[in-house]
C-alpha cells in the first residue's frame, strides 16, 4: 500500500524559506508523477509543483523561480524547497503521487498534509 508522509511545515516571516519533505513507501510504478498541492482556507486545492519519473519538473506560475521540487531516489523522498515566501503561500501543503500514463499525471495517492504559514 502506498503511503506518503509530509514533514517540514511551519511558520515563517515573508521572505523566509522552508523545506518540505514527503517520505514515500509502497510505490512500485516505473512511470510516475510526484507532486505538491496546496489548499488555503476557503479556496480550492491547487497544484504547486511536480516531478516525473523521467526527471522532468514543472511549476505553477505563482511559484516559479521561488520553489524547487526534487526527488531523492536513494531515500525515496520528494522535497519542496520554498524560498522568498509570501503571505499568499500560506496553506496546507499536500504530497501526491500516481502513475504517469498517456501524458497525464494521475494523482491517486495523497499524504495528510503539512501546514505552512507565512506572516507579513
Amino acid at each position: 500500500q502506498v503511503q506518503l508522509v509530509e514533514s517540514g511545515g511551519g511558520s515563517v516571516q515573508a521572505g523566509g524559506s522552508l523545506r518540505l519533505s514527503c517520505a514515500a513507501s509502497g510505490y512500485t510504478y516505473s512511470s510516475y508523477c510526484m507532486g505538491w498541492f496546496r489548499q488555503a482556507p476557503g479556496k480550492e486545492r491547487e497544484w504547486v509543483a511536480g516531478i516525473r519519473s523521467d526527471g522532468n519538473t514543472m511549476y505553477a506560475d505563482s511559484v516559479k523561480g521561488r520553489f524547487t521540487v526534487s526527488k531523492d531516489n536513494a531515500k525515496n523522498t520528494l522535497d519542496l524547497q520554498m524560498n522568498s515566501l509570501k503571505p499568499e503561500d500560506t496553506a496546507m501543503y499536500y504530497c501526491a503521487a500516481g502513475p504517469y500514463a498517456r501524458g497525464y499525471c494521475n494523482y491517486n495517492y495523497w499524504g495528510q498534509g503539512t501546514q505552512v504559514t507565512v506572516s507579513s
